[in-house]
């Protein structure tokens, strides 16, 4: 079952981080069709947070058609996300360690880090310079 966490600091609203968290579960295979979602009284139990977030995010889920809700039973997942599991990918992920290694010891903070990644997603064909 999926342990839930928050950032407060992010600036993400809270159903936002929960639903992320969800959707990288599933990517990662760590959730998987048939698991039941935590329901929203742990949930709330566990962060200290109002169940109508919980919920909120749940619908969103729902919207999506990742999950789906079971009277009296809970939530549960629909269908995973992506065609290969990112879990198989063992030396892409070892690569990619080592690069958050080297960004760090180059004195790169997270926000850094996360536009750097942002720019290579992007395809951007130039270096940025300040």
């Amino acid at each position: 079952m999926i342990e839930f966490h928050l950032d407060r600091g992010s600036g993400m609203a809270t159903y936002l981080q929960l639903a992320q968290q969800v959707r990288q579960a599933l990517r990662l295979g760590t959730l998987r069709p048939g698991d039941r979602l935590p329901t929203a009284r742990e949930v709330v139990d566990a962060l200290a947070i109002n169940p109508n977030t919980v919920l909120k995010a749940y619908r969103e889920l729902e919207r999506e058609g990742l999950v789906e809700g079971r009277p009296g039973l809970g939530t549960f997942v629909r269908r995973s996300i992506g065609g290969a599991r990112l879990a198989g990918h063992t030396a892409l992920r070892r690569s990619l360690d080592e690069w958050v290694r080297q960004a760090r010891a180059a004195g790169l903070d997270r926000d850094d880090m996360e536009t750097l990644f942002a720019l290579a997603l992007a395809g951007s064909p130039r270096e940025e310079t300040a």
